[in-house]
Order: structure tokens, then sequence, then C-alpha cells
């Protein structure tokens, strides 16, 4: 008889290629050196082109939810660099403690109703990343304030398409904590732990854990699954990113894990008539937590971008800025000069 265990595994892994053909793709990986280097990076795969710009957005922001009158209401108290989408929702970013976050596609998700304009505060979810970053400096305090659950995130589609937005939200801080947020069935499912390494779109994030379990038995060297589907590319960051040399010397650390979240990208101008929703990765971030330097590539642009936080002025003087990446400008290197000052663009909410 089979182990039921390994079984069990094996179904589990079965179901993720199953779900990942009817759903979008990224990654997210988070890589924990010694003497406090840590550092975070992800792609951003889409099947159509989505535009980014890099934004800088001091202390002092006053902010609400923008889902109607019961909107929550906040001052933000950290600075940040994020990386935009449509300019309608801020989808990666770190703030100026090293507090990373990273929006994820997940088709599974499901969030609470939600009544506009009566009691219930609400946050709309192109500011559920900005939130956490304006607000917290660590892992840890954000799973306590969010898991009180003093606010519902409410989605909508996003604008101009037919598409509803179902994401799930990843977090890590300079220690190498790790968090993820999902709505499942309509409640938020927390998991937090410094083994949470590695984060794809789907399946749910339980049972991307049970696929690390089962590919845990079968040494990387031997074999590891190289298609463009969300279980694989989860057991290739969870391999690779232990795999690369442990070091603080940030000339290594940076290449070695560009060089991971590169091997769990899809190749641009990829797609399948059977799998319409395999897409193409569009850009890629990392985030050196210790030295709070981000780093954003664009695939079709040659030249990587960095804005090193130490020429940041992210006082409550100092003024909202824009880096304009949407019509594949072309920047190289430290790039925190080019940034131009800029009115802040609007969240997406309810109209």
């Amino acid at each position: 008889m089979k182990n039921p265990i390994r079984l069990l595994s094996s179904l589990f892994l079965l179901f993720s290629v199953l779900v990942i053909e009817n759903t979008l793709a990224c990654t997210r990986v988070v890589y924990q050196g010694p003497n406090g280097t840590i550092v975070t990076a992800r792609s951003m795969d889409w099947k159509d082109d989505i535009p980014a710009n890099l934004w800088i957005f001091p202390r002092g922001m006053e902010r609400n939810g923008e889902v109607g009158a019961s909107s929550v209401k906040w001052k933000s108290r950290y600075g940040s660099v994020v990386t935009s989408s449509w300019d309608i929702a801020s989808t990666d970013g770190m703030n100026e403690v090293g507090l990373v976050g990273n929006l994820l596609w997940l088709v599974e998700s499901e969030y609470p109703d939600f009544q506009k304009d009566t009691d219930q505060p609400g946050l709309s979810i192109s500011l559920w990343l900005q939130y956490v970053l304006d607000n917290f400096s660590t892992v840890q305090e954000a799973v306590e304030a969010l898991g009180k659950e003093e606010f519902v995130v409410v989605s909508s589609f996003i604008p101009g398409t037919d598409k509803f937005t179902t994401v799930h939200l990843s977090i890590s801080d300079k220690t190498g904590n790790n968090a993820i947020f999902e709505y499942i069935g309509g409640k938020l499912v927390i998991h937090q732990d410094m083994s949470y390494v590695a984060m794809t779109n789907s399946p749910v994030f339980e049972e991307q854990l049970a696929i690390n379990s089962y590919w845990k038995g079968i040494p990387g060297t031997i074999m590891l699954p190289g298609t463009n589907r969300a279980a694989d590319r989860f057991v290739r960051a969870s391999y690779y990113i232990d795999a690369i040399p442990k070091t603080d010397d940030m000339k290594v650390v940076i290449p070695s894990v560009f060089s991971v979240i590169r091997n769990c990208s899809v190749p641009f101008g990829i797609s399948s008539a059977s799998e319409p929703n395999i897409s193409s990765t569009r850009w890629r971030t990392v985030s050196d937590q210790k030295n709070l330097v981000y780093y954003f590539d664009n695939v079709l642009n040659p030249n990587v971008v960095w804005v090193e936080f130490s020429k940041i002025d992210f006082s409550e003087n100092g003024q909202v800025r824009k880096l304009s990446l949407d019509k594949n400008e072309n920047y190289a290197g430290e790039s925190s000069q080019d940034f131009k000052t800029a009115d802040p663009f609007q969240f997406s909410g309810l109209e």
C-alpha cells in the first residue's frame, strides 16, 4: 500500500496544477542571510500590459479607505517607496524601516460582505498594502493589528475590465519574519512564520505548504519541476533561495536573489491556447531590507533601476515624487535624483 501521507501530498500537488490553469501568476521569495541580511524579491506576471511607476510617499500623508462614508482614515507613520499598477493601487513596496509588502493574485479569495455608507469600516483592496506600509514597522505589529479585524477589505472590479480583484498579501520585515494574509470563504486567514519564505499566487497558502513538504523528499539536485505553473514556481523558489550562497556581501546577495526570481519568472510573450491565463513576467522587484535599497527590473528595459533610501527625504516636509516607467523610460542604476514632484495618484475604490 502506498504511503498515505505521500499520496495525500501528491493529491495536493495535482490539485494545485489544475487550479493554476485558471489563474494569473506571480512569485515572491525571501532571502535570509547572516548578520541581518534580509532581501525580498517578487515577480509581477500578467496576461496583458500592466503599467507600473515608482512613487516616493513621505510620512504624514492623510489617507482614507476609498469605500464611502465609513472608510478607514489614517495618517501615515512611515514613508515608503512603492510600485503602482495603472496608478490606481500600490502592489509592491518597502517602507523606510524595512517592512516589505507584496500583492499577488489569488483566485480563491472571497472577501467579507460590505455595505457602502453604513457603520461598517472598510478599506479598498487597492490600499491594503499601502495601509500596512504606512502604519507598521514589523510583521508582528501588522499581524496583531490586522488580526483584530477592525475593518473589512473591500474588493471590486479592476476599472475598465470585467476582472474582479482577488489577491493575497505577503509581508516581511528586516528580522526575516513573514506573514501571508488571505481572505478564504469571507474570513481572514493569517499565516506567520520565519520559514514562510516562498509564495506564489495559487493555491491557498496552506496547500502551498503541503506541496513544499512533498518536494522536500526529492533532492533538488536530482529533479525540480520546471513549468510555468504556480506549484512548480513555488518549489523552485523554495529550493533555490536556500541553495544560493549565504553571505552578507551584497555584491553577491543581490545578483543571487535576482537570479532566483528570474528563474521563477515566465518568459516574455509566452502564451498558450489551452492555458490562456499563463502570464508573462512584466517586472520584478528586489528589496534590500538591511541596507534599505529598492530595486526595480522592467523586462522591456535592459537596465535595473534602484533607489537608496538614505538619499530620500521621508519627513512630513518631504514631497510626493514619481519615477515614470510606464512607457518604458530608460533609467539605470541609482535613480532617486530622477524622481519628479507629482500629485499622488488616486487609489481605486467604490464609486
